[in-house]
């Protein structure tokens, strides 16, 4: 029986996350279809790919060499696809889009990019809401499908929600910083700090709850609604924040460079993940969305592989 992309593709988060459960997560999938994928591939190519150790999951050294061979194979796919997705007759029709503040200029504006490029016969109309009414109006039928922070307390039944990715907390900091120093920042060196607050989505709520957890009150210098605000802020020396990095850039519009440094204690995560109503029946448009969302997140999962290392076992 031949391999097939899927569990090429299943193979390559696995090798990405480090671990079954972390690749099934990455996926909106279960771990036991991840470990069903990765068994029959390595029934068909006749040798181990992955062997489990206490933490995870590692590659083997063949596994390791397939592994490139996998990013290719997955990259060739995506490139014939782009090709004759650029050369058949596009759709047409209304795309009706709704996206959360704090992604709508760091996720959405590539996923739109991309889909205008395959489908530049539809006409895309997105609206920007806070999440509970994007829910509301998914549920309605007034939206098809929604770009959206997924909550740690999940999203409305029914709607059904694909993560296209992870991002973790880190501390900011103005250069030349006194934490900057160190290589992580504990909370306790942290909440002595003025901080400055992005109140967009669900991140007010989500670090009032990690300081509350550590036993912490640090002060609040500034509340805002702008990222941009935010980093001037910081840059300047009016105080630190602590923000996922899906936000992170090095400078402030001013010019003023910003540090970020993970903290030493564990922190939340941010999902951000596509959503449509259970049970809808999709219009090829949307669906196709959908599809160019899960070849960011491949896209991206490829390269952030491709930038470190990966050990054999």
């Amino acid at each position: 029986m031949a391999f097939k992309l899927r569990q090429l593709q299943y193979f390559v988060a696995v090798a990405d996350t480090g671990s079954i459960s972390g690749a099934a997560q990455l996926l909106s999938i279960s771990q036991s279809t991840v470990t069903e994928a990765v068994k029959e591939l390595e029934a068909d190519l006749g040798f181990q790919l992955v062997a489990r150790h206490g933490r995870g999951v590692a590659l083997t050294h063949k596994g390791q060499m397939f592994l490139r061979h996998a990013g290719r194979i997955l990259e060739t796919v995506a490139d014939a696809r782009r090709s004759l997705a650029e050369e058949a007759p596009s759709g047409t029709g209304e795309l009706h889009v709704g996206v959360t503040a704090l992604v709508a200029g760091y996720v959405f504006s590539d996923l739109l990019a991309r889909y205008r490029r395959a489908n530049p016969g539809v006409i895309v109309y997105a609206v920007e809401d806070d999440r509970d009414y994007l829910e509301h109006l998914l549920v309605n039928g007034e939206l098809d499908v929604a770009v959206v922070v997924v909550p740690d307390r999940g999203t409305d039944p029914a709607l059904h929600v694909e993560i296209l990715g992870e991002e973790p907390y880190q501390v900011w900091l103005p250069l030349g910083h006194p934490l900057g120093r160190q290589a992580d920042v504990s909370l306790a060196d942290a909440a002595r700090e003025a901080h400055i607050v992005l109140t967009v989505d669900e991140i007010e709520g989500t670090t009032r709850a990690f300081w509350r957890e550590h036993g912490f009150r640090p002060r609040t210098a500034f509340r805002t609604r702008s990222v941009e605000a935010v980093r001037s802020l910081v840059a300047t020396g009016a105080g630190i924040t602590i923000l996922p990095t899906l936000v992170y850039r090095p400078w402030s519009l001013e010019g003023d460079r910003i540090e970020a440094r993970p903290a030493s204690e564990p922190l939340p995560t941010v999902k951000v993940g596509i959503a449509w109503r259970r049970g809808a029946s999709l219009p090829r448009i949307a669906q196709d969305f959908i599809e160019i969302g899960r070849m960011r997140r491949m896209d991206r999962a490829r390269a952030d592989l491709s930038a470190k290392p990966i050990m054999p076992f």
